[in-house]
């Protein structure tokens, strides 16, 4: 059976139906159609039609954008921030200074004898002597230069060569005797190969001179060399710049910086600069250093 045939039968199958259903119906007497119903509620409440949600578009102005409330954050606490303590300055040393000179002079011999058994650095593994220091323990003017030679270790008194018989010539030509100033080191030991101090050499022998001044208490110090003032000042300024020029030592005690005796060996031409800082400290002490002038030519080379 072809298509054409087929949807005619199912037509005529289906108004067969039809007629069937409504001569059921005017045979049982309904003369129209039930209507569907709905069941009735006693709690029946009327729908209100609620409009659509959007969410706001993103061009659209603040004006027309319903308000959002937001609630307001707590306010923000400072913290608390302590501040750092400074750094405490590093105090001197308290030194117990005898009232008397007889006493001052009794203490700088302990100290020699204390320093003679010296351990506290390496310093002492390669030493013959001990150099501790030469002059008067009354002396107005103390020479500090950096530490002892092959000469000094092995007679244990500080500049006893060359450059300690130049140093005895410019005391001279100053007006002193060699034994009416005081000549001491920043180490009293030897370094090897007569090489600059290290810091830990310098540290550990620093407490004897700071003493060692104390007790000697002079009215000037000459520092020879550069070793000599950044021992005495923590200054590690070359010397070329800080020679001639006034420093205090411990804020009290004027310190001239100059060049030292076995630089002015090699440096001849220096020596006039030199002449030129301990005039200044001639005058310092009170003395005319125009008196002296005609021999610092000679007795000051």
């Amino acid at each position: 059976m072809s298509a054409p045939d087929d949807l005619r039968s199912e037509l005529a199958e289906l108004a067969r139906q039809a007629r069937a259903w409504v001569e059921w119906v005017a045979d049982s007497g309904v003369d129209e159609l039930p209507r569907a119903t709905e069941a009735p509620s006693a709690a029946r409440q009327p729908v209100v039609e609620q409009p659509p949600v959007t969410a706001p578009s993103e061009d659209a102005s603040p004006a027309t954008q319903p308000p959002v409330a937001v609630a307001p954050r707590p306010p923000k606490q400072a913290r608390a921030v302590t501040p750092k303590p400074a750094a405490p300055r590093r105090a001197a040393p308290s030194i117990d200074v005898p009232d008397t000179p007889a006493a001052r002079a009794a203490r700088l011999a302990e100290l020699a004898d204390e320093v003679s058994g010296c351990t506290k650095c390496g310093l002492h593994e390669t030493r013959q002597n001990t150099v501790f220091g030469r002059g008067s323990p009354a002396a107005k003017l103390v020479f500090v230069s950096e530490g002892p030679g092959a000469n000094e270790d092995a007679q244990g008194v500080p500049f006893v060569g060359k450059a300690g018989q130049l140093l005895d010539r410019m005391i001279a030509a100053m007006g002193y005797q060699r034994d009416e100033v005081y000549i001491c080191n920043v180490v009293k030991c030897r370094p090897p190969r007569n090489r600059k101090p290290e810091p830990d050499e310098m540290a550990a022998c620093l407490p004897y001179l700071h003493e060692q001044l104390a007790l000697l208490e002079p009215q000037v110090i000459v520092c020879l060399g550069a070793t000599g003032v950044e021992g005495l000042l923590g200054s590690s300024m070359g010397i070329t710049r800080m020679r001639g020029t006034w420093k205090l030592y411990r804020g009290r005690i004027p310190l001239m910086p100059t060049f030292h005796p076995a630089y002015l060996l090699r440096q001849p031409e220096k020596k006039r600069e030199v002449w030129d800082d301990l005039q200044q400290v001639m005058k310092r002490l009170g003395m005319d250093p125009k008196a002296k002038s005609q021999r610092s030519g000679e007795d000051g080379d």
